[in-house]
């Protein structure tokens, strides 16, 4: 039987004020008239606290953009869960956070260092936004991350964007580079940074990490390396995600793997999903693997790669993941890099 997860992602909603080409939410998004109701969020809150989880991350899409997020809150921190505000910012000023007094934690999305730059990417207007619910959550004295989602639109400007994180207050920045599902994907020519973009801000990050007190996460870009990044701490084994119309994912992005088997919270217990669907199951562990993977020395640092990749790339979510240098379909990952750039387009607007 597997361990108790950690943590729940929540996608309250794929509605979002933000147009974002990185974005790696569906491209089919789930309308407001499919989103589970309060009282199944409830519900489900219930069911991942009997579980086992301690974390509930508030996510989207804009959680802002529900009307019962003050009820959500209140009901997931009685619980006694630590609770985490994904959130665009847009809409966050002081008195919507006074009406929100169960949030531990916000964790604010930023897209570039300049404002026009940042308008650009998300396709509004948004950053002055950004700004003042940043203070609003300081005022609050709420911890705060900024999470910046790098591409080769905003790589060259990692030292400003640190610059913006410390001047906004942030306790942490997180520097993760793009992953190519949905929207981002549909971007992956124009998003790909280049191996000299991606060395210079190596460096940047190294010096920023030596003389800023902010604590700084980067996480790195696969396509252009040897190995895989990681599958989370390993499929189904820490996290789940419920959906905005209550689908079980073992990782936000597994929806993409056709035939996986993926359950409804509407349908079964959040704890028989876990434990025994056949979504869960299917790549938990090592028992999955084939060769080169399953005797390969690295496989509990990378635990195979990324499952999703995999399938998209290859049709295969059991195949060597392409980024890794042992994987027969590593040419697939080279021909992908020596394309040449496209352009944005930006995400889907859902109401």
């Amino acid at each position: 039987m597997a361990d108790a997860p950690f943590g729940l992602l929540a996608e309250l909603t794929h509605r979002c004020p933000l147009r974002c080409g990185y974005c790696a939410n569906p491209v089919d998004l789930v309308g407001r008239g499919d989103e589970l109701d309060t009282a199944t969020w409830c519900s489900v809150f219930d069911q991942a606290r009997a579980l086992g989880v301690l974390q509930v991350h508030l996510s989207g899409g804009e959680p802002l953009a529900r009307r019962d997020l003050p009820e959500l809150v209140a009901h997931a921190a009685g619980l006694g869960c630590y609770v985490n505000l994904v959130t665009s910012g847009v809409g966050l000023t002081a008195e919507r956070l006074a009406r929100l007094p169960g949030v531990d934690h916000v964790q604010l999305s930023v897209q570039d260092a300049d404002e026009a730059g940042a308008d650009r990417i998300a396709g509004v207007r948004a950053s002055a936004a950004k700004v003042r619910a940043a203070g609003a959550v300081r005022a609050a004295g709420l911890p705060l991350t900024v999470n910046v989602v790098l591409h080769r639109l905003n790589l060259d400007r990692v030292e400003a964007i640190v610059g913006l994180a410390e001047r906004m207050g942030a306790d942490r920045l997180e520097l993760a580079n793009t992953q190519y599902y949905g929207w981002a994907l549909r971007n992956r020519a124009a998003l790909l940074p280049t191996r000299e973009q991606l060395a210079r801000a190596d460096e940047v990050v190294a010096a920023a990490r030596a003389g800023t007190g902010m604590e700084i996460v980067h996480v790195v870009a696969d396509h252009h390396e040897a190995h895989p990044k990681p599958c989370m701490h390993g499929w189904g084994a820490r996290q789940l995600t419920v959906t905005p119309g209550g689908d079980v994912l073992p990782c936000p992005a597994a929806g993409v793997i056709d035939g996986l088997g993926v359950e409804n919270v509407r349908d079964r217990p959040l704890a028989d999903i876990w434990h025994d669907s056949p979504a869960f199951t299917a790549y938990r562990g090592f028992d999955w693997m084939r060769e080169p993977c399953r005797s390969c020395a690295r496989r509990e640092v990378d635990l195979g790669g990324c499952r999703c990749q995999a399938f998209q790339l290859t049709g295969d979510a059991a195949a060597t993941d392409p980024v890794c240098a042992l994987s027969p379909h590593r040419g697939l990952v080279d021909a992908i890099l020596a394309g040449a750039p496209g352009e944005v387009a930006h995400r889907a607007v859902v109401r």
